[in-house]
């Protein structure tokens, strides 16, 4: 579980709560002189709800605590499979070191982000037209968009 999501279940809709991807956007939203944007509820899609997240033929299933790859689960850590739940769901995007870290590392240091990297590349590699986690040098990790059903 998330730090995220242990959060949202100890406030249990008893208070707002602001997301933010990095202290950097904290401040700016602290320092802007109409404050915080009031917070809207989020509908997610019906397969977010459910907590499948797919990128191509890998789907995560986060409450059944498995992702499988063209319906064989991989065998993965709960670090890894946040860690790839993180940089396939929506929207694909640059993860920042930092944002990882917190997110799914629970706060751990950038050794630690690079270590589960490495062992996340090692189980992905095995996978023909799988996902790739590649380095932006100085910001972070992302994937490439899955292949389109023609494409293979």
């Amino acid at each position: 579980m998330s730090v995220r999501e242990r959060v949202l279940s100890q406030l249990d809709g008893r208070a707002p709560v602001l997301s933010c991807s990095d202290l950097t956007e904290l401040r700016e939203l602290l320092s802007s002189p109409a404050g915080p944007a009031p917070v809207s509820p989020t509908v997610l899609p019906l397969n977010e709800a459910r907590g499948l997240v797919k990128w191509g033929e890998l789907v995560v299933d986060r409450a059944g605590h498995q992702v499988t790859w063209r319906g064989e689960v991989l065998p993965l850590t709960p670090t890894e499979r946040e860690l790839l739940t993180l940089l396939i769901g929506p929207p694909l995007a640059v993860w920042s070191y930092e944002r990882l870290c917190v997110s799914a590392l629970g706060g751990a240091d950038t050794a630690a982000l690079q270590s589960a990297v490495r062992r996340l590349r090692r189980r992905l590699r095995g996978l023909p037209g799988g996902p790739q986690v590649h380095t932006v040098r100085g910001v972070g990790y992302r994937l490439d968009p899955p292949p389109r059903l023609n494409d293979h």
